[in-house]
């Protein structure tokens, strides 16, 4: 199964979309407390991240993440460094921005994070939390159970499916990354680690169809 970077093959394209449209929350952005990027390879969650903050939608931002085997050579130094790298060069003043450079998985994002703004301070009644596209509903759904009195809005660099996909430039990465995070959905509330959330039998059967066609490398 090979594909060109940027093109979903056609028998595939209809249960991507289906995926991709489930994982998105399609909250309305509103004025908050903090907003938080959730480290990953996507540098698009530090682009809104930088374009809410401009917009006045919070006074703090906090990155968090360490470093993924997907994003180790993308950003070397750390993804919440190189979020705030980009932040501080596109406007965003520096004692504006926390970070915490430990987290490794979603759970600690948010465990770390809200141990960072209570070590500054900082009261955070509601967040945005901000992540790639397909992360949110997990994110979502992992927030209300580690910290479910925050009133939480999930957000993402606004790029429709095709021109997300030019953007990381890798579409079998992305499919299955779309495929483990609707896994995931399923899973982490069976372990513990989320609130559950409902699947509609279409998401299910999308999933199942792009299993058997082996985009599985980021199952679990």
């Amino acid at each position: 199964m090979s594909t060109t970077p940027s093109t979903i093959p056609a028998e595939h394209r209809a249960d991507v979309e289906c995926l991709w449209n489930y994982h998105n929350m399609h909250h309305e952005i509103r004025p908050v407390d903090v907003g938080i990027g959730l480290g990953s390879h996507d540098l698009g969650v530090a682009k809104i991240a930088t374009d809410l903050y401009h917009q006045r939608m919070y006074p703090h931002l906090a990155f968090t993440g360490a470093n993924a085997p997907t994003t180790i050579e993308i950003f070397p130094r750390g993804e919440a460094v190189h979020y705030r790298e980009y932040a501080i060069a596109h406007g965003v003043p520096a004692d504006a921005i926390l970070i915490d450079t430990q987290a490794t998985n979603t759970g600690q994002n948010i465990e770390y994070t809200r141990a960072l703004l209570a070590e500054h301070k900082i009261q955070a009644r509601s967040v945005i939390l901000m992540s790639r596209p397909y992360q949110q509903r997990r994110a979502y759904a992992t927030c209300k159970k580690l910290w479910p009195q925050v009133d939480v809005i999930c957000a993402s660099h606004p790029l429709s499916l095709d021109d997300y996909l030019t953007s990381i430039g890798n579409t079998k990465k992305v499919i299955d990354m779309l495929v483990g995070d609707t896994q995931r959905i399923d899973k982490y509330a069976e372990l513990g680690y989320a609130i559950p959330q409902h699947v509609p039998d279409k998401v299910r059967a999308a999933y199942t169809r792009l299993v058997d066609a082996s985009y599985t490398s980021r199952l679990v």
